[in-house]
């Protein structure tokens, strides 16, 4: 059982729901990124979902694209991005990590050296954006060889079909978004949500987390029962943005917030547990 599938199974069991940030490595310098992922660890976060710096970042709002621009003003790629990886595997060896990014940077390293690096660097799963499961069966099958879960992105629009593909196609779990446009934008619709992931759950038994909507603790806890995780990654990314000058106040907010979306889950789940 891989680390996602494992972290998944046992938060079901303790009905708890899975908390995934969202950080652009190198952001906004190499320094920054593992002390703040540790960090995360301690205020309760279950999964990381680690971005690679891209120049073109097509599904990202503006505060994800000047994160990879500060990121990428530093030298990062998905090769130092793998490091920083490597790096936070040296003293934690169980919250898993799954690297976001898009197709251009793995296919200049090619399919099976990228697999081959994400498998040394120890990460548990990789989405990339702009490859979906029809164009990605030789991706696919070479991270699966090395234990490593391909996940996919799941629109709004997406039909039954579409979900039964990213279902035999991915693992770990599947990343809904949760509203149309980019990460960061709109208005979350939560009978909308509510409705497409009865559509969903009927087609996949992969765990579901819910992102490109989530800002605050209130926004997390109204979704929370719908899913089996939540990503937030703007809202904390603008911490960083509204901080450049003071790295350590970017990271103490970004914790004050993660904790508090982790304690409003939790005493959210005991309640219902209780009833």
């Amino acid at each position: 059982m891989s680390r996602l599938a494992a972290t998944f199974a046992e938060l079901a069991q303790n009905g708890r729901k899975a908390l995934i940030p969202f950080v652009t490595a190198g952001d906004p310098n190499p320094h920054f990124t593992v002390p703040l992922m540790h960090a995360m660890v301690a205020a309760g976060v279950d999964v990381i979902e680690l971005g690679v710096p891209f120049s073109d970042p097509m599904a990202d709002g503006p505060v994800i694209q000047r994160a990879s621009e500060r990121a990428l003003a530093h030298k990062m790629s998905l090769r130092r991005t793998l490091e920083v990886a490597a790096e936070f595997r040296k003293t934690n060896q169980t919250t898993p990590l799954v690297l976001m990014g898009y197709l251009n940077p793995i296919e200049a390293m090619t399919y099976e050296g990228f697999a081959n690096a994400a498998q040394r660097a120890d990460i548990d799963g990789v989405l990339t954006v702009d490859l979906p499961p029809e164009e990605g069966a030789e991706c696919t099958a070479l991270l699966k060889a090395r234990g490593i879960d391909p996940i996919f992105l799941l629109a709004p629009n997406s039909s039954s079909e579409r979900v039964q593909k990213m279902d035999a196609a991915g693992s770990g779990y599947i990343y809904y978004v949760s509203l149309k446009g980019v990460t960061g934008a709109g208005h979350l619709n939560i009978a909308d949500v509510e409705h497409k992931l009865q559509q969903i759950r009927a087609n996949t038994q992969l765990p579901i987390a819910i992102g490109f909507g989530v800002k605050d603790a209130d926004t997390a806890n109204a979704i929370a029962h719908l899913g089996d995780g939540v990503v937030i990654g703007s809202a904390l990314i603008s911490k960083i943005e509204a901080h450049l000058d003071d790295p350590e106040l970017a990271q103490n907010e970004i914790i004050a917030l993660l904790t508090s979306i982790r304690q409003t889950l939790d005493s959210t789940q005991q309640t219902v547990g209780e009833l």
